[in-house]
């Protein structure tokens, strides 16, 4: 009689261990499926805003400035252009980046050409918010007083969405 109790207690392990296998698997099947997108995918500010401006009908910096179709042109115009300045200094602070890490993961790193590359990649962010920042400044002259109103509280609210938590998401993504 032993032999068929302790059959029984083996076989009810072994479902508890399935059990709770199972259990294991869809809590993290669950977790999984709760994490939010990478914020990585998100398009720069500038993109976002060309995108919002041109859009009436969805939230942003376009919302309810009732923009006319001189402004619209105008804007999208604007964009274009800004975003040809744009598209080669990203490029290259892309391989900037690119090579930071390659100078600082190296067998024996040189501080000198890191703090250059360092200064390089620092250059051409300024440079691109230098760029950025006129754009800005000439979308915001072709709007009236009540348009640049409501255009600068969304600027600053989006400037809230961007703070501490993309540079902290940047810096992991770098580390």
């Amino acid at each position: 009689m032993s032999s068929d109790l302790e059959k029984r207690f083996l076989k009810l392990e072994i479902m508890k261990a399935k059990i709770l296998m199972l259990v294991v698997l869809m809590s993290m099947s669950a977790v999984l499926v709760a994490q939010p997108a990478g914020r990585g995918s998100k398009k720069p500010f500038i993109e976002r805003d060309k995108v919002l401006l041109m859009n009436e009908g969805q939230r942003g910096p376009g919302e309810g400035l009732n923009l006319t179709v001189e402004q619209k042109e105008a804007f999208k115009k604007s964009m274009l252009e800004v975003q040809k300045q744009l598209q080669p200094i990203r490029n290259e602070l892309g391989e900037a980046e690119a090579r930071q890490k390659t100078l600082t993961t190296a067998e024996k790193p040189d501080l000198e050409a890191i703090n250059k590359n360092i200064e390089k990649i620092g250059a051409l962010k300024i440079e691109m918010a230098k760029i950025q920042a006129k754009h800005r400044l000439d979308m915001r002259a072709q709007l009236t007083d009540e348009q640049r109103l409501k255009f600068d509280i969304h600027k600053g609210k989006m400037m809230q969405n961007r703070g501490p938590k993309g540079m902290k998401h940047r810096m992991r993504m770098q580390g």
